[in-house]
């Protein structure tokens, strides 16, 4: 019974992720609707470092975190199906993202990635906790 909630708190935080980047690149790319033009005749070719809209647009949404992010949250659902924990890294890796997210630019749903890798993170150290044996001995 445990294990199911540990399982429930990796699933909630991948589904919380995936919503999140999904929502970002989608919600992004109907903003930026205007500059698909300038996207797929090459404009930005040559000029990615210039200020423009388009570029700016570009940088922000395919190029953004949406994607990644979108991409994370599926993975630690699909491990999570298949009783695969997420290695602990990942879940700093996006705490740490998202915090820096969080504090340099608001408003945004960074508080809730944060919290999603809160979650995330809790969910594998409690499933790990349950999984190891009283009688394993650490090897060097």
């Amino acid at each position: 019974m445990e294990q199911q909630r540990e399982n429930r708190m990796i699933k909630w935080a991948g589904v919380i992720l995936t919503f999140i980047g999904a929502g970002h690149l989608t919600v992004g790319l109907l903003l930026s609707s205007a500059s698909f033009g300038d996207w797929l005749s090459l404009q930005l070719w040559g000029h990615w470092w210039e200020d423009t809209t388009s570029a700016n647009a570009f940088w922000a949404n395919p190029a953004g975190f949406g994607l990644p992010l979108t991409l994370v949250g599926l993975l630690v659902v699909w491990m999570n199906r298949r009783g695969v924990v997420p290695p602990e890294f990942l879940a700093w890796t996006v705490l740490t993202w998202g915090t820096v997210c969080a504090v340099i630019v608001e408003p945004t749903p960074a508080p809730l990635v944060v919290a999603a890798a809160i979650l995330l993170l809790r969910g594998i150290r409690s499933t790990a906790f349950e999984n190891r044996s009283p009688f394993h001995v650490p090897t060097a």
